[in-house]
């Protein structure tokens, strides 16, 4: 199975959870997405409801492996967005229990 903080982000965005999806992420976690860059939860929080939440994207993870401390999870992104459904990339470093850092490509 998925560590513990990634399937609960897994397991919230099926069901446009924000709350949920937030909740893993520490404090001073970075995600870059699409070439933005969002640190902090305020503006993770930002990022959830503008990308995934107003996309209605929802990431279905096929394969993940650990790769140089990484977690890395491909998947499939489906939603109402132009070229959905599309396999995406999400690379994750937990740190203390939380997600830390994730890079989606």
């Amino acid at each position: 199975p998925l560590p513990a903080p990634i399937a609960a982000y897994v397991d919230a965005n099926a069901v446009f959870d924000l709350a949920g999806m937030l909740a893993p992420f520490a404090e001073d976690a970075i995600v870059l997405d699409e070439g933005g860059r969002h640190e902090g939860t305020t503006a993770i929080q930002a990022w959830i409801q503008l990308a995934t939440i107003g996309n209605q994207a929802v990431f279905k993870p096929t394969v993940w492996r650990e790769q140089q401390g990484r977690i890395v999870v491909d998947g499939e992104t489906s939603g109402a967005f132009p070229g959905s459904p599309i396999n995406l990339t999400f690379t994750f470093l937990l740190r203390d229990g939380a997600i830390a850092h994730l890079e989606i490509h």
